[in-house]
């Protein structure tokens, strides 16, 4: 499965990243930077709230969007609306780079917008750099953790003063999800084994999740339409990305949809 790729491939290059950025120098880093954006005010309140999110490739469409300058769509996103801001950090199949977080972050200092760094994050070392490279929260994938290693990455997050965006793809992974307490529940439409997408899979199982959590749907959002099915479903934000990296004008896009 590309999944298990993708891990395997992460791994050997964070024992890369390991040998060249030491620890203890990242430690520091992340204990230099200002606290993080409130991300629970931010995606909370009325209507559908839109974490848009900066990605130049993805394993299933390739290259999305050629003119890719993350900064210069950061402020378009910031401009237009958008509530959060996802951005893509995996180097090989996404063509994303942990420079763009903390460019976008000194990009946008004097906004209040939460920045999310989206990618495949099971280590500790890996939460420390989220916080060193300027992350609000990060995106912790359940089909890739066991329940203990959730557990802890999320602790070591809350430490750091960040949330985190934990993913669920099945009514499996909702259980563990929610035997973490994870605050807020992010639901894949896309199958990671096949990469089909499906909306209908947010309806089904945000049924599960209690009153007080935060709900996001993730892929396959496109339309005026897709958002108000989230909002009869009584999701409290979506991540977009694809929509937005393949549309001629980004700012029209997002216009659209909120």
């Amino acid at each position: 499965m590309i999944l298990d790729e993708i891990v395997a491939d992460k791994s050997a290059e964070l024992e890369a990243t390991k040998r060249t950025m030491p620890f203890e120098k990242l430690v520091a880093m992340a204990s230099e930077r200002s606290k993080p954006v409130d991300v629970d005010s931010a995606l909370r309140g009325p209507g559908v709230k839109i974490i848009a999110e900066i990605k130049k490739a993805s394993p299933s469409k390739g290259i999305i969007r050629t003119q890719f300058n993350p900064f210069e769509i950061a402020n378009i996103y910031a401009d237009y609306g958008a509530s959060a801001i996802s951005v893509l950090t995996e180097s090989k199949r996404f063509q994303g780079n942990l420079t763009y977080l903390s460019g976008i972050k000194d990009a946008l200092r004097n906004r209040n917008i939460p920045l999310l760094r989206k990618d495949f994050i099971f280590d500790s070392y890996q939460v420390y750099e989220s916080r060193a490279y300027g992350a609000d929260f990060l995106l912790l994938i359940v089909a890739i953790l066991s329940y203990e290693k959730l557990r802890e990455l999320m602790a070591l997050s809350h430490r750091l003063n960040m949330e985190c965006l934990v993913e669920v793809h099945n009514e499996t992974e909702m259980k563990i999800a929610l035997d973490s307490n994870a605050g807020i529940i992010g639901i894949n439409n896309r199958d990671l084994g096949d990469f089909t997408v499906d909306l209908s899979t947010t309806q089904r199982l945000s049924r599960l999740i209690p009153r007080g959590k935060l709900v996001v749907s993730e892929s396959g959002i496109k339309t005026r339409e897709d958002i108000q099915k989230m909002k009869e479903w009584g999701i409290d934000a979506v991540l977009i990305g694809e929509s937005f990296m393949a549309a001629h004008d980004i700012a029209s896009k997002l216009k659209e949809l909120i």
